[in-house]
């Protein structure tokens, strides 16, 4: 048998050596290039409650247009007094579900950086934004499009940003509303109305997202799903990620019950392909993320679903009318609902109406355990970030 001289065995043990120190300080990669941090017990991403916001890029019209849709609209114009900050201070503030309401725009853009009140009532000039290709972000075209990030690709470039100040924080989910109401113009004076939303838009809704965040930062239907034989499936069996495996990511859901719900199905057939949840009924293979926005009618509804694994959005407020009023009941029975996602315009104490209305998550930190699905593992878990 040979013998193995000195210096090569001193070479050998060294490169063992090396080996092991950097098998030993190597980061471990978690929720999209997360440094894994020991966290505490697996806890799943549906087993948490975290605050959201609705049309998160909103920005109320200024007094005279107010006035003027005030006039026109009457009480329903109540519902656009209020102001969300930029996303990024909403994210700051514990915010981990946003809401983006999206339309689509002609191919070198334009079509809604004209409103036409803007020069009637002697109006600032719309954000520049908007006059350029790629689909928009507004609430409503020419009477309600002051918005923190007039284009998706600006509101995801936001989040994205934020997302890499902050690693390893907990998962943020961007709920996307596809627009295209047409408003009715009983002036004449030639409202421009939305298009219609067809599968080559849904197509580049998805070449935007994929734009700005790369398949490692998102959480997919196909990564939940895994080797379930449906989605549906994997998400009664519990096989949401953990925290630690979604730390760092963000998670698409589009918020339609129809027809655009179903030109994405059919654009995408296989759930394993798509990087958008859709918003089924439980019955549906497809089925995991859900928004049910009333916690007072359909309180005993969410606490089910939610039992049985699915996410829920529901809302605390809507229409400015809890802010106006001071009354918490909608935002008490949207935390007992067990909805995984409590929304509302009020991430901030109300300013406009006396009441100092607000929504805050109860506890500290950006999340709590849920009140209806939690583990008893739960409650010694990490839920900052």
């Amino acid at each position: 048998m040979a013998r193995r001289r000195p210096h090569l065995v001193l070479l050998l043990g060294t490169l063992a050596l090396v080996g092991l120190l950097a098998a030993a300080c190597r980061p471990i990669a978690v929720g999209g290039g997360a440094v894994g941090k020991g966290r505490g017990p697996k806890v799943t991403i549906n087993q948490i409650q975290v605050l959201a916001s609705h049309n998160s890029y909103h920005v109320e019209p200024e007094p005279a247009l107010l006035m003027a849709l005030r006039a026109a609209l009457g009480a329903a114009a109540d519902g656009f007094e209020y102001t969300h900050r930029p996303l990024a201070a909403e994210l700051d503030a514990g915010v981990r579900q946003v809401e983006l309401d999206v339309f689509v725009d002609d191919p070198a853009g334009g079509r809604y950086a004209h409103p036409k009140l803007v020069p009637l009532l002697g109006l600032d000039p719309v954000d520049p934004a908007l006059a350029g290709p790629g689909l928009k972000v507004l609430h409503v075209q020419e009477v309600d499009y002051r918005s923190t990030c007039p284009t998706f690709v600006d509101c995801l470039g936001d989040i994205r940003g934020w997302s890499r100040d902050h690693p390893g924080h907990l998962p943020i989910t961007i709920q996307i509303e596809a627009k295209d109401d047409v408003i009715p113009d009983p002036t004449g004076l030639g409202f421009v109305q939305p298009l219609p939303w067809t599968a080559p838009d849904l197509a580049a809704l998805e070449a935007e997202i994929h734009a700005v965040f790369g398949d490692e930062a998102i959480i997919s239907p196909g990564d939940v799903k895994g080797h379930s034989r449906s989605l549906a499936d994997a998400v009664r069996k519990g096989r949401w990620p953990t925290l630690d495996e979604a730390r760092g990511q963000v998670m698409f859901v589009l918020d339609d019950k129809g027809a655009k719900r179903d030109a994405y199905r059919a654009q995408v057939p296989d759930v394993d392909d798509r990087l958008i949840f859709v918003d089924v009924p439980p019955s549906d293979p497809d089925a995991a993320v859900m928004v049910v926005n009333d916690p007072i009618g359909d309180g005993g509804r969410i606490h089910d679903l939610v039992a049985q694994g699915f996410i829920v959005r529901t809302r605390a407020d809507a229409d400015t009318v809890e802010a106006r009023t001071g009354d918490t009941s909608r935002r008490d029975a949207a935390f007992a609902s067990g909805a995984q996602y409590v929304s509302t315009d009020y991430v901030f104490p109300d300013g406009d109406f006396g009441t100092g209305y607000v929504v805050d998550l109860p506890g500290t930190g950006a999340a709590r355990c849920n009140p209806v699905n939690a583990p008893k593992r739960c409650f010694k878990a990490d839920l900052s970030g």
